[in-house]
């Protein structure tokens, strides 16, 4: 098949149009034949009956002549043979071929007593019709059977010159059927042609352009909305990148800008070591503030680089069954130094080791996700705190919940707390994407992140994620 749309709608128009012609060509042919058979039929019988009235007793034998008025009814142009041939009783030839074909069975009906049949005589096809009189007299009857054939060249013409102007006209009807159609979707499909020229002259970096529906057709309206809206989002996928890169340059900016002048001073004391010597506290300082400026870039960088691990498109297409409950473990092993460090209660509840905990997710991500919930939660609970990672296990999905009581987020700001570098407290040493990873793995687990109070009513903060659970195998 053809790629062109006008060339596969031409198909679509041309193949059942053309069966159609070819189906009426049949039928026109079938009617034509038909009344060629009719005619020469009714000619046949015509012949048969003058012949049968030429009939007559001449003694005691019965003579047949053959008239001249019985023949010019097969007078024609295609200069056909007739055969005729006229028997008595006992077989005797009265007048005519004496080989003239009979039919195979004699079934003489209708009310004119006669038959008609095909066969061929001398080499060639014809069309015949045998019918019989009675001939009476003072001693009896005497059944005379009489038979007349003709060639079917006139027939054939007949047919020619019925059937050959109707295939005609359905031809002509057929092309110009076509070629209208041709013209109908050239003239049809110009607003489609008049949309692509239009996307091809925009530019695609800039993402301002918008297809006017309107002036489409109605089939045509469903593709420019979606185009539509696909430009809006790439629109506002193109801005939130524009906001991210230049959140990540400003976050980036101070930690580099705070080491070049770190490196300077460090220079510069190497030049005026004598100097520096008797302020060994501030070269001390100096090292740690550079060292913290330092760990802060890194996480920076390490979590830019897994939101963009979580963000790509491959990301909820390599899932896989995971133990939440062994997950949830390893990662509460894995902070349990910052928590101690903090003194922060941290604790785990797992349910029992009878319900599976199986759901769709990716090892690094899902240890992300569960490292992420838990560092957002120690860093803004005040020391001597409490954090609890809870997995509860439900019919149709698994929660993952953290819990603290630390200041807590108001309600009014808890959707906004999921955006790039946007912290609950700006007094936090975090970098604001925590929260930001948490939505985009929960995105590509096909799970559902909410945040709450705390179930027991007190302050603080709940993060629950729920999973949908993993298909037994």
């Amino acid at each position: 098949m053809p790629r062109s749309l006008r060339a596969r709608l031409f198909l679509w128009l041309a193949l059942p149009l053309s069966v159609c012609v070819a189906v009426c060509a049949l039928l026109s042919w079938r009617h034509a034949a038909a009344v060629a058979d009719y005619v020469q039929d009714h000619d046949l019988l015509s012949s048969a009956k003058v012949l049968s009235d030429r009939l007559i007793w001449e003694g005691d034998d019965i003579q047949a002549s053959v008239p001249p008025s019985a023949l010019s009814l097969f007078v024609s142009p295609a200069h056909d043979h007739v055969y005729l041939s006229v028997t008595d009783g006992q077989g005797r030839l009265l007048a005519g071929s004496p080989d003239f074909p009979q039919p195979p069975r004699l079934r003489l009906a209708g009310s004119d007593n006669a038959q008609w049949f095909d066969a061929h005589y001398a080499g060639q096809p014809i069309r015949a019709v045998v019918t019989q009189r009675t001939m009476y007299d003072v001693n009896g009857g005497a059944a005379v059977t009489i038979a007349v054939g003709k060639t079917t060249v006139s027939r054939d013409r007949m047919i020619a010159t019925l059937w050959w102007p109707t295939v005609w006209y359905l031809l002509v009807a057929l092309a110009l059927a076509l070629g209208l159609a041709t013209l109908a979707l050239t003239w049809e499909l110009k607003p489609l042609v008049a949309l692509s020229r239009r996307l091809a002259q925009d530019d695609p970096l800039r993402l301002d352009f918008a297809v006017d529906a309107g002036a489409l057709h109605a089939e045509l309206r469903p593709v420019a909305d979606t185009i539509n809206a696909f430009v809006q989002q790439q629109r506002a996928h193109a801005a939130a990148q524009r906001r991210f890169i230049a959140d990540a340059a400003h976050q980036l900016r101070t930690p580099l800008a705070l080491q070049a002048t770190q490196i300077e001073f460090v220079r510069h004391a190497r030049a005026h070591r004598g100097e520096w010597e008797s302020r060994r506290a501030d070269m001390d300082e100096m090292w740690r503030v550079m060292q913290a400026s330092n760990r802060r870039l890194v996480d920076v960088t390490n979590k830019l680089l897994l939101l963009a691990q979580a963000e790509h498109s491959d990301a909820s297409a390599a899932l896989e069954p995971l133990d939440l409950r062994a997950a949830a473990l390893a990662g509460v092993e894995q902070l349990a130094a910052l928590a101690d460090r903090r003194s922060i209660d941290l604790g785990v509840e797992l349910p029992d080791a009878g319900p599976p905990t199986q759901v769709m997710a990716q090892p690094a991500l899902l240890d992300a996700l569960i490292a992420n919930l838990l560092d957002n939660a120690l860093r803004y609970t005040q020391e001597g705190g409490r954090v609890t990672l809870r997995v509860a296990v439900a019919p149709a999905h698994i929660e993952l919940a953290v819990e603290d009581n630390g200041p807590g987020i108001e309600p009014a700001l808890r959707e906004r707390v999921f955006e790039r570098f946007v912290r609950g407290a700006q007094d936090s040493e975090g970098t604001g994407l925590g929260l930001s990873i948490v939505r985009e793995i929960v995105r590509a687990f096909g799970a559902q992140v909410r945040l709450d109070a705390p179930l027991d009513g007190s302050s603080g903060l709940r993060v629950g994620v729920r999973f949908v659970r993993a298909a037994p195998h």
